[in-house]
């Protein structure tokens, strides 16, 4: 029964088989498939392994050839970067430069402001000299003092003190007076050194450097000699400067 249906089928082949040329050998691909089964070895182990190192796989050998094609889309990226990074780097920059502008008008609009800035004994060199030489001959008159002619002191304290100063002369020279008559006291006051701490408009400060000596001329004549140093405020009234306070910095 299996021969009739094999031989059943076999005419179904032949009968839907194309026509075959004269002389073509007939149906050589059995031959050719079992000679070639025959003439492969058999697959071992080593086999298989030798096949899968000498044949990689092919999506990894897919892999490896798009590889070479990821450079190419750096640039882009770095491209898309820049743009992305390049406004807002801008945005930044503007926002410190406006902080800056800001800080920096703020600064200038306090120097204006700043006390310092209005001294003018920084750069008006004939007020401040003339500043000096006034508030050193005032400084020379009023603390200086003779027991024969106490009169000269008077008219000296009238002439350059206003202000608070008429009081502190008074109290700073309350014991010369006292002892003077007795003593025969002679007070010499010399500025050797004055410099103007603060000059604006028809205000000063100045710090005054002087060397005093003090002489009794009775029947023991003695001087003795000193150093003084003090600040004093000025004022312009007219043409003239007066000693308006006396800093002796004690408290």
């Amino acid at each position: 029964m299996s021969t009739t249906r094999h031989l059943v089928n076999r005419r179904r082949r032949l009968a839907t088989a194309p026509p075959r040329t004269p002389g073509a050998e007939t149906d050589p691909a059995p031959e050719q498939t079992t000679a070639t089964t025959a003439a492969e070895p058999p697959r071992t182990a080593e086999s298989t392994a030798t096949d899968l190192i000498t044949d990689p796989d092919p999506d990894a050998t897919a892999g490896s050839d798009a590889a070479p094609d990821a450079p190419a889309d750096a640039p882009r990226a770095t491209a898309s970067r820049l743009r992305v990074g390049l406004p807002a780097a801008l945005c930044a920059l503007t926002v410190l430069l406006g902080a800056f502008a800001a800080w920096a008008f703020t600064s200038a609009d306090s120097l204006r402001d700043e006390p310092a800035r209005q001294n003018t004994a920084l750069t008006d060199i004939g007020r401040t000299s003339e500043v000096k030489g006034r508030i050193s001959e005032a400084v020379g008159a009023v603390f200086s003092y003779d027991y024969a002619s106490p009169a000269r002191s008077d008219r000296a304290a009238s002439t350059y003190l206003t202000g608070r100063a008429v009081r502190q002369h008074k109290d700073m020279l309350a014991d010369v007076r006292e002892q003077a008559p007795k003593q025969k006291l002679v007070l010499t006051t010399t500025v050797t050194e004055s410099g103007v701490e603060f000059l604006d408009g028809d205000r000063a400060r100045l710090l005054i450097f002087a060397d005093q000596s003090n002489t009794r001329t009775g029947k023991d004549e003695e001087t003795t000699y000193a150093a003084a140093m003090f600040a004093v405020d000025a004022v312009r009234r007219g043409d003239t400067w007066l000693i308006a306070a006396i800093d002796t910095f004690t408290r």
